[in-house]
């Protein structure tokens, strides 16, 4: 370790007005005093925001999978899992690396005995996920909160069911929960090794290639089919039915789309025929989630219709005036076969020639995964999983234990249990339920909390700098090398009107910042502004549509906001740290994404 240091854990100070928000979290959340020796980041790629408390555990069920994936079913050589803390509301992050070379080397026997096996049945066992998955989202689905009567249905008699319904309270809540730990299990079983390929790669093509930029070895995968752009899609379609069906005037940007639905029933068979094709599309291609999947309140498109309308204008307008609208794919496909034709020619012997082309053809199998499980698992699934907890929530505000649903995910899922059972008791008693004196002062108080934790600054990172940070994973996805720690501890000396980052995606232009802080807002987003944003989400792909460039303060060249922008062919710059503090709205800036540099001209 270096004498530099971020803020230690231990030093971080109370925000006023948030006192105990401890409790809004498990005890193995907590900073304890041994962490201080070690390094944190600040993982604002997944939780840009406070974490409210049922909402903790879309960071404790993640980890629990990423790290048994990654450290005891498949045996990686060199990582473990990753530990993770919760201070003021945020969540911050390390790895578990393996250092003893002799255990490596034990890790790496297993490691090839057993990824080798996914790698050599990749497409097998990828369909049978398929299955599962969607097996998975069935399941989640059809779970339902009992109704509770003055009588249990006389069919429960009759059948010798044996059990009243307060039973499945408890036994239903436990099934979303189950189902939802299986889902990330699920999730990490493929992801893992898909980015791992992909570092093998990258490692190989830096030491080959050393001028190569991480762009151009990620430009080698680009230009491929993966779901999560199907819900994009769709409102293409949509965009063009209201072409043919004469209702172009109905689509104007800024509309409420409540009031869009409603001129749409009264334009007779054509306006029926739109509104049942838009049904159609919603399920399943608009159960995504404006953020990420990690927040019950970043809706859904199925839930609020904000961000896919926002599109809607801008694509019936380009369709009408002729234009093609498809991403230019195969674009794309050909200057990755380019490329990658071009540094191929440059090995000099069959030997690396053979590595070269085992390496990327084992990326380009397993790239459309790493994209594509994003829709099933962060997106359909979990989109459904919250609708569900919200429906708890409902119960529980109509017998009076909560002021309303939505105060459920203000909660431990613990919590909530201990609800649900006042419930069932009272229920099979005859009495009334006591949580309202409980639950309803605590979730008061932790809005309360939430509230004051949303204008603390959390820092970039906790605890002494190492040596050396140079971990290919992190910076793939996050963005996150020695170079970005110096610019974090105040050691860039460019002006205020320059942000660096890396470049994501090619090309250079100038237009108009919208800094976009909440993912709800993400409506507000007009044609040919530059989004500035702490970090992108896949299902803003429409959205990419109508923008000129996008500059994000988190991601690495493999991140969710780079592979998005390649294959919308749009400039990109992510990982810069800081953009959303150093540009405003209104601000008239360059984007280079050829060299990750973004400039504030006025």
């Amino acid at each position: 370790m270096t004498e530099r240091s971020f803020p230690l854990p231990s030093q971080i100070e109370a925000v006023d007005g948030a006192e105990g928000w401890e409790a809004m979290y498990p005890y193995f959340t907590r900073f304890q005093p041994e962490d201080d020796q070690r390094f944190w980041f600040y993982n604002s790629m997944h939780f840009p925001e406070v974490v409210p408390a049922f909402d903790g555990l879309t960071s404790e069920i993640p980890y629990t999978a990423i790290g048994a994936n990654t450290a005891r079913l498949f045996s990686f050589p060199t990582t473990m899992g990753i530990e993770y803390r919760i201070v003021n509301g945020r969540v911050y992050i390390t790895a578990n690396p393996v250092l003893d070379e002799a255990e490596q080397g034990k890790r790496f026997a297993d490691f090839q005995e057993r990824a080798g096996h996914y790698y050599d049945n990749w497409d097998r066992l990828y369909g049978e996920w398929q299955q599962r998955i969607e097996a998975l989202i069935a399941e989640i689905e059809a779970v339902e909160v009992p109704e509770l009567g003055d009588l249990d249905p006389i069919e429960v008699v009759t059948s010798g069911r044996g059990f009243a319904s307060n039973h499945f309270l408890r036994e239903n809540f436990h099934r979303c929960i189950d189902l939802y730990s299986k889902m990330w299990h699920h999730h990490t079983e493929f992801l893992m090794l898909g980015y791992g390929a992909y570092v093998v790669f990258f490692e190989f093509c830096k030491q080959a290639f050393p001028e190569m930029g991480d762009q151009m070895v990620a430009r080698m995968v680009a230009g491929m089919d993966v779901t999560m752009y199907r819900p994009d899609d769709e409102l293409k379609k949509l965009a063009a039915l209201a072409v043919d069906l004469d209702l172009s005037d109905l689509f104007v940007e800024g509309s409420d789309p409540a009031k869009v639905l409603a001129a749409l029933g009264e334009r007779g068979d054509a306006g029926a025929r739109w509104l049942a094709a838009l049904e159609a599309a919603k399920d399943p291609w608009f159960n995504v989630s404006v953020g990420d999947g990690f927040y019950h309140h970043h809706l859904s498109w199925a839930d609020d219709l904000t961000v896919p309308f926002a599109a809607l204008p801008r694509y019936v307008e380009q369709i009408a005036a002729g234009e093609d609208l498809t991403r230019p794919t195969e674009r794309l496909a050909e200057e990755r076969d380019r490329i990658a034709d071009e540094y191929r020619a440059l090995l000099d012997s069959d030997e690396e020639k053979g590595a070269f082309d085992q390496m990327l053809g084992l990326c380009r199998q397993v790239f459309p995964y790493i994209e594509s499980h994003k829709f099933y698992c962060e997106h359909w699934f979990t989109t459904r999983f919250f609708q569900k907890i919200r429906a708890f929530g409902t119960l529980l505000a109509d017998r009076g234990v909560l002021r309303e649903a939505d105060d459920v995910f203000h909660l431990r899922h613990v919590e909530v249990e201990d609800a649900l059972a006042d419930v069932m008791l009272a229920w099979a008693s005859g009495g009334t339920e006591l949580g309202a004196r409980h639950w309803q002062p605590i979730v008061a108080r932790r809005k309360q909390i939430v509230e004051a934790l949303s204008g603390w600054s959390p820092p970039p990172a906790l605890g002494a700098v190492p040596e050396a940070l140079n971990d290919p994973a992190v910076k793939m996805l996050w963005g996150i090398t020695q170079e970005t720690v110096e610019t974090w501890l105040g050691g860039e000396d460019d002006d205020e009107s320059t942000v660096r980052g890396y470049a994501a995606s090619p090309g250079v232009v100038e237009g108009v910042a919208r800094v976009l802080l909440n993912v709800n807002d993400i409506g507000q987003i007009r044609e040919g502004e530059v989004l500035v944003c702490p970090v992108t989400a896949p299902s803003w792909g429409p959205v990419f549509g109508k923008i000129a460039a996008a500059v994000s303060d988190i991601g690495g060249t493999m991140s969710h906001a780079a592979i998005v922008a390649r294959e919308y062919g749009m400039p990109a710059v992510v990982g810069t740290g800081m953009a959303t503090t150093r540009i405003k709205t209104g601000d008239r800036v360059r984007v280079d994404g050829d060299r990750g540099i973004v400039t504030v001209l006025s």
